[in-house]
């Protein structure tokens, strides 16, 4: 059995501890992260993975050089840590975390324990789901929540976070337990550990958390959506809600500087910018249809071929033009929108020829794709124009603009 410090004190950074085994992995176990053994240790502050956190990383000292502590695991009460070195069983070693990120983990978890008190004190919900990932943290509710509600959450956990209260960790008696009411995710066996934040939650959990509430520092939800008939919520709590808070900062000066317009106004300034551009692209349609009508003027009964290659042009445009070809002309009528370099899209149709047969002999010629059913077909090539041309109207014809 593994003496678990993490549980004596959450905020132990260093340690000392003695190699009690050192076992080497299968090839097939953990290669692709570098871990090739599992190291034993007397104690340690290594939290291991479980309860929807990960496991805590960092190092092993020696003498004359350090292993790394990549993942840690429990098994029947002994804590695994999974190496990429071997230890040599007997050795006296320090174990270093990466505190910078446990300190994270910690503040993710607690303010957890904060938001899901809270839900469940007001809502009745109960937390189904709980994933403490490198960047997002998610809460599965089994019940839903608006956007108001979500909002009155949230600062109420901010409100437990100013009120700086101390956290309590409780290993409560049969007896004791049976008359405390607290929230758990699943049967626990055995010893039953309880998370208490007075006037917030109390919760079974076997994760390290910080000493109050206030070290959890900001709380933020950051999005939320239906999920399994409830609600899956995420959320950043400290300095990872700073760092979340400093990326959509940058991204709103940046925004207002290309608007010429003040941060606080941004969204005033994209509407504009939106009405502006679905004016454009009325205008563009209004034109492509101008566009269209004359070069359709051009069409007669007995023309052979219209053949329409253009660097832009919508979908709908390009079948419409196709159509109305076909109204006027037995013949081969197509649309090509891109370029010899990047490629053409196409709509290709005949009320007097086999298009299928037609389409099918220019895909092989300019390695295109595409089908439909007569007396239209659509696809994509990579040819040029004039191996198109070639193709269809039976002759080489030089490339034109």
């Amino acid at each position: 059995m593994t003496e678990k410090l993490f549980y004596r004190d959450s905020m132990i950074k260093e340690f000392q501890a003695k190699v009690v085994s050192c076992s080497p992995l299968s090839e097939e176990e953990y290669t692709n992260r570098g871990i090739n053994y599992e190291v034993v240790l007397d104690r340690t502050a290594f939290f291991p993975v479980g309860g929807g956190q990960y496991a805590d990383t960092g190092v092993l000292r020696l003498a004359d050089s350090q292993i790394r502590v990549l993942d840690v695991r429990e098994q029947d009460g002994i804590v695994l840590h999974c190496t990429d070195r071997p230890a040599e069983p007997g050795t006296a070693v320090t174990g270093v975390l990466d505190f910078e990120e446990r300190f994270s983990k910690m503040q993710q978890h607690t303010g957890e324990h904060i938001v899901s008190g809270i839900v469940n004190r007001h809502f009745g919900y109960r937390n189904v789901g709980f994933h403490l990932g490198d960047e997002a943290v998610t809460m599965d509710y089994d019940g839903p929540l608006s956007g108001e509600e979500l909002r009155r959450i949230e600062w109420e956990a901010n409100r437990a976070v100013a009120e700086d209260i101390p956290i309590e960790v409780l290993y409560p008696t049969e007896e004791e337990l049976d008359t405390m009411v607290y929230r758990s995710k699943i049967e626990i066996e055995g010893q039953v550990r309880i998370v208490r934040i007075p006037g917030y939650d109390t919760c079974a959990c076997c994760a390290p958390h910080v000493k109050t509430t206030g070290a959890v520092g900001m709380i933020k939800i950051t999005g939320a959506i239906h999920y399994k008939g409830g609600m899956r919520v995420n959320m950043l709590c400290g300095f990872r809600a700073l760092e979340d808070y400093n990326r959509k900062e940058e991204s709103v000066a940046a925004i207002s500087v290309r608007l010429s317009a003040r941060q606080e106004e941004v969204v005033q300034a994209v509407s504009r910018l939106e009405e502006e551009i679905a004016g454009q692209k009325e205008k563009i349609k209004r034109l492509q249809e101008h566009y269209l009508k004359r070069r359709l003027s051009e069409v007669t009964p007995d023309t052979p071929a219209v053949l329409l290659f253009e660097e832009e042009l919508d979908p709908a445009a390009m079948r419409r033009f196709v159509n109305d070809a076909m109204e006027i002309t037995e013949g081969i009528c197509g649309v090509f929108v891109g370029s010899d370099k990047a490629g053409y899209r196409y709509v290709l149709g005949s009320s007097g020829r086999d298009i299928t047969a037609l389409a099918k002999e220019m895909n092989q010629a300019c390695s295109g794709k595409g089908g439909g059913r007569p007396p239209m077909v659509q696809g994509s090539l990579t040819g040029k124009r004039k191996d198109v041309e070639k193709v269809l109207l039976g002759r080489k014809i030089s490339s034109k603009v």
